[in-house]
């Protein structure tokens, strides 16, 4: 363990990934981030993502300011999150923060031709994503990199990109293929694609799975991904807009 220079023996710093959305919306994305020095998050429309400087309640009280109305934001913490009033927790879930180790594992050709994704493309998109569920994506999430997509008779039936960057890494998400076309190498080839490019540009690609999804992390290890470390994901809300919710849903 490094000491400091008393002798005394200091923590190592932590992993930049460790803090991975407010390094984002402090670094990179700081374009898009909303808030001030103790909290921000993306814009809605962009993901649902948001982080405070630390624990303190001054810094739950900026979050506090960005959620409105029905509004739920998601953090991904190192340790489990316990928000104060009037902050509820609507989902708290378990996720795992993989890293490209073994690059070479990862050479994957797609057997079909890729197609870069547009602002045009959007709409299917969104289609695709709310079928087959591969996490948050949102009307303007395709702004935040670069997105790919299989076509197969015209319609997007596959598709991949990056989503939160910071100082040398960026995150692959959103992998995600239609069912009828599943057992094709189609995400695999489109992760391939991702991360040749990230690696040219110097970064090292990593993503988040749920660590309840099994069958996704086999195929991230086959790729050569390899855990880093499990991260804690909470959804908030604010307690008195759930409670509006629920009178709604009664009346």
């Amino acid at each position: 363990m490094p000491s400091d220079e008393r002798g005394t023996p200091s923590e190592p710093d932590p992993h930049p990934l460790d803090a991975v959305i407010w390094r984002a919306l402090t670094g990179v994305h700081e374009n898009f981030a909303e808030g001030d020095e103790r909290a921000r998050r993306y814009p809605a429309a962009v993901a649902p993502f948001a982080a405070t400087r630390d624990t303190a309640a001054a810094s739950f009280q900026s979050l506090l300011a960005l959620v409105s109305g029905e509004d739920q934001i998601a953090l991904f913490t190192t340790a489990k999150v316990e928000p104060p009033p009037p902050f509820l927790v609507t989902r708290a879930d378990s996720v795992d923060q993989m890293v490209l180790e073994d690059i070479g594992a990862c050479a994957t050709h797609s057997s079909v031709p890729i197609v870069a994704l547009r602002v045009a493309d959007v709409p299917e998109m969104l289609a695709l994503a709310r079928a087959t569920e591969p996490g948050p994506f949102g009307p303007r999430t395709i702004e935040l990199g670069d997105y790919i997509g299989i076509r197969q008779r015209g319609m997007l039936v596959a598709m991949a990109g990056e989503r939160m960057r910071i100082a040398g890494f960026t995150e692959i998400s959103a992998v995600c293929v239609d069912a009828a076309y599943r057992g094709h190498g189609f995400a695999a080839g489109l992760v391939g694609s991702l991360v040749s490019s990230i690696a040219v540009r110097g970064e090292i690609p990593f993503l988040h799975v749920f660590s309840s999804n099994h069958a996704a992390i086999a195929l991230y290890r086959k790729l050569g991904f390899a855990l880093r470390r499990r991260m804690h994901l909470a959804v908030l809300a604010r307690a008195e807009a759930e409670a509006i919710s629920g009178r709604s849903q009664h009346s």
